[in-house]
């Protein structure tokens, strides 16, 4: 009988044993890893939820959401300042123009909320170009005193100067321009307050189609120089665009659809192969191709000036209720989609409508004291969706409600931002 072969015994070396102390080292340490890698990837979104400026002059803004407003005063029988601010916040309009630095008006505007651009009148543009010493006695005289609890947000120098035929304003435009932004900047509110200067059709020698249009010869002179100096400071181009003075110039060729924003066949432009089915935005697109030429296609275009008389003498063609009241309330939604024009698609639009008021001491023809999106007495001249300050024949608001999505939205994003990063980091800390 074969003998049983005795195998030997294999002994099995068992592992080495962890401690436990050292398997919870290793896992707090891997947690705490991981913790900081959270936190630390949080701490960059939220540093990236902030806006962050370029190197080189930090540039004003003037104007929040895309619909601003101009308040003339030229009349007898307005309403006190202290009305208008009523009025105005309730139809949510934040964004005003005044034509002077009336200090009833800064002073009404305390606390207010509401965003003003000021303006130095033509008549006060050649004093303020002898010195910046004139331009800071104005500022601290009409800016300094009001500030911060009055948000001045902006100053105008002059209004339709250039191309306006006074070769001695056009001369000062410049030297005034500069010497209240030096003196701005002396107090440091150059990134507070905007300057710029608005400017009628009259300086473009043609605008139709639109990226045909040029400076005229005669402007570009002053013309170079002011823009020249607005791109090194980031002030945008400001320009008074008026479809119906252009419709009621030549109602024979001009559509009237076309120039109220109403179904109309259009424009096409050959060069750009762009189609405008609004006046508003060929005009503005006019602006933009007249800044290219001069070497600015950077540029912003911020329309200053805009409106349609509800009246006017027998001969001015289109001034009617119903017209005004079609162009203001086309206006408006077109402004409210925040888009910008064919030839500069991102590039959001922004307009001050003309006007807050009819005002009836203004001269010229009769369609200059019917401008007023309301009456002397604050009641809506027509309906587009305002409240007045008294009940109005126009009758009641039935429109869209006039609240300007993203006047505030960028804020806000920024804040909702921050406070989710908050929460977040404080989730991470009562985790670990």
């Amino acid at each position: 009988m074969a003998k049983k072969r005795k195998t030997k015994r294999q002994t099995q070396i068992p592992p080495p044993s962890v401690p436990v102390s050292l398997l919870s080292f290793h896992f707090n340490y891997c947690q705490t890893f991981m913790t900081r890698l959270l936190l630390l990837l949080l701490f960059y979104c939220c540093l990236l939820s902030f806006p962050f400026h370029h190197a080189g002059p930090v540039i004003a803004e003037a104007f929040t959401g895309t619909y601003g407003i101009n308040y003339g005063r030229i009349a007898d029988n307005i309403p006190p300042p202290e009305s208008v601010v009523t009025l105005l916040k309730a139809a949510k309009i934040k964004n005003v123009k005044i034509y002077d630095s009336d200090h009833s008006v800064l002073t009404a505007f305390k606390d207010s909320g509401l965003e003003l651009t000021i303006a130095i009148p033509n008549g006060n543009v050649k004093d303020i170009s002898a010195s910046e010493t004139r331009a800071m006695d104005w500022l601290k005289e009409n800016v300094q005193p009001f500030l911060p609890n009055t948000k001045i947000r902006g100053i105008t120098v002059g209004n339709e100067i250039l191309g306006g035929g006074d070769q001695g304003l056009s001369e000062a435009l410049l030297g005034a321009i500069k010497n209240v932004y030096n003196a701005l900047k002396t107090l440091q509110l150059e990134d507070q307050i905007l300057v710029t200067s608005p400017h009628s059709q009259a300086v473009f020698g043609n605008s139709y189609p639109p990226s045909s249009c040029t400076f005229s010869e005669n402007v570009m002179v002053y013309m170079k120089p002011i823009l020249e100096f607005f791109s090194s400071i980031g002030s945008p181009f400001y320009v008074n665009v008026y479809p119906f003075i252009a419709y009621k110039s030549d109602p024979e060729h001009i559509d009237v659809n076309y120039a109220l924003f109403k179904s109309n066949p259009g424009i096409y432009d050959a060069k750009t192969n762009l189609h405008y089915d609004n006046m508003f935005e060929a005009q503005v697109d006019a602006a933009y191709a007249a800044l290219e030429a001069a070497g600015y296609s950077d540029m912003e275009v911020v329309v200053s000036e805009t409106g349609w008389a509800s009246a006017g003498d027998a001969s001015e063609a289109g001034a009617s209720v119903e017209n005004a009241r079609t162009y203001n309330f086309n206006l408006k939604k077109r402004l409210f989609k925040r888009k910008g024009t064919p030839l500069r698609p991102k590039k959001v639009l922004k307009a001050y409508i003309f006007a807050l008021f009819n005002e009836n001491l203004k001269w010229g023809p009769s369609s200059e004291k019917h401008y007023g999106l309301f009456n002397a007495d604050g009641s809506i001249s027509y309906n587009i969706g305002f409240t007045g300050l008294r009940p109005s024949s126009a009758g009641s608001s039935a429109f869209l409600s006039f609240k300007d999505i993203g006047a505030e939205g960028r804020s806000m994003a920024y804040v909702k931002t921050l406070v989710s990063c908050i929460a977040l980091l404080s989730a991470v800390f009562l985790t670990t």
